[in-house]
């Protein structure tokens, strides 16, 4: 069974971890949360706090081997919270030299460019962000869904559905397998 790394923090946009999650489950595709501490994070919803949701693992516990693909979900305050910090940025940049599916919604590509994975990439994000990574080099869309090499990038909830097929679809020889 295919494994997908969800790494947060509290203030993640619940709806761009939880509607993806769901969907990577019912694709048959395991799914671990990752943070920063054990316990539980807080997602953002609809400008007040909402859902708590149990940490499976802490950043620096994380073997990128034993995972298939990464997701990082958006909102304003998590990956804000997480480009600042190394391990998790470490972490984006073993997923991208190891070659895996990098998918990143909304605020997420901040990551991404934090990492240093973005030069000559075509990625789309959270129209606020857009100038950070052309600044970071780059070639930034406004499309539902962007692919390049291993990076999945979409810019806000309503793109949650192709945004998760196109990491699901990216999966599917994983998800073959392993029937």
């Amino acid at each position: 069974m295919p494994r997908v790394l969800i790494m947060a923090t509290d203030g993640f946009e619940q709806s761009e971890l939880m509607e993806p999650r769901k969907r990577l489950d019912e694709a048959g595709i395991d799914t671990t949360i990752a943070s920063l501490d054990d316990g539980e994070i807080r997602g953002w919803k609809d400008k007040d706090w909402g859902d708590s949701i149990a940490v499976d693992i802490t950043v620096d516990e994380v073997a990128v081997g034993d995972y298939d693909a990464l997701l990082l979900p958006g909102g304003q305050m998590n990956p804000d919270v997480l480009r600042k910090n190394n391990a998790a940025v470490g972490l984006v940049r073993e997923f991208d030299r190891a070659g895996k599916p990098i998918a990143a919604i909304c605020h997420a590509p901040w990551l991404l460019a934090e990492a240093d994975i973005v030069e000559g990439k075509t990625v789309t994000s959270w129209q606020s962000i857009r100038t950070d990574l052309r600044n970071a080099g780059a070639n930034v869309v406004d499309s539902e869904v962007a692919t390049d090499g291993n990076l999945i990038t979409s810019r806000c909830p309503d793109d949650i559905p192709a945004f998760s097929d196109t990491l699901i679809a990216r999966l599917q020889p994983a998800v073959a397998e392993a029937a």
